[in-house]
């Protein structure tokens, strides 16, 4: 059974491949984070993943079911292609990435949709997208995680962006612990994070302190 977006999910949203995580430690990591709480997973396997395509999907189902006892969402990073073969409740689709229209048309009715938006221009195309569930914004801080990742926000530009956003906003890139509270306090609907979990030493803690700052 597909899982429907709620804002309530980006809480505690928790990104993650193979090359996050000790080689074959994927699934026991994800696992660890479902059992301490995260509202929502997403599968991003690239750069120097450990996976073949093949693997990827086995793999992918593997996580997705374990999503699914969890009652959590699991979304794809960027692959409609792997989304839909997943039967995945939500696709995130980067700025850098393939046509937004193209990804909406294709997984109309099926899979909810994430857009990666980090300036004011790119909130106000995203408003324009009714299908859209929501943004995610950053980095706010710098990140080691992404190659990819774009130049820093900071809080300020954060609080811009959540302010001018039709759609809700979760925050990424570079978030540490003590910095949890201080997102909230933006307007932003919960953190999206790869090494404040891949890299914690109590998984349930850091979930806890996730859920923690969006509730007070």
């Amino acid at each position: 059974m597909t899982i429907k977006f709620s804002p309530t999910q980006l809480q505690a949203y928790f990104v993650c491949g193979s090359q996050d995580v000790a080689e074959g430690q994927l699934t026991t990591v994800v696992a660890q984070a479902l059992r301490a709480g995260i509202t929502a997973f997403q599968f991003r396997d690239k750069g120097a993943s450990h996976l073949t395509a093949k693997a990827r999907l086995a793999v992918g189902q593997k996580l997705h079911q374990l999503c699914s006892t969890y009652r959590v969402p699991f979304i794809v990073d960027d692959d409609v292609d792997l989304a839909i073969a997943l039967h995945a409740d939500g696709i995130h689709v980067g700025r850098s990435d393939q046509q937004i229209q193209q990804v909406l048309s294709r997984v109309a009715d099926r899979l909810f949709v994430g857009l990666s938006c980090s300036t004011p221009a790119e909130v106000a195309q995203a408003n324009q997208l009714a299908q859209l569930s929501y943004v995610g914004s950053g980095p706010v801080f710098p990140t080691g995680s992404k190659a990819d990742a774009g130049p820093v926000i900071g809080l300020a530009g954060l609080a811009q962006l959540v302010q001018l956003s039709r759609h809700p906003v979760v925050a990424i890139g570079g978030i540490t612990e003590d910095q949890l509270p201080e997102i909230a306090q933006t307007g932003a609907s919960g953190s999206a994070v790869i090494s404040l979990l891949t890299q914690s030493t109590d998984i349930a803690e850091t979930v806890q302190k996730m859920l923690q700052a969006t509730t007070h």
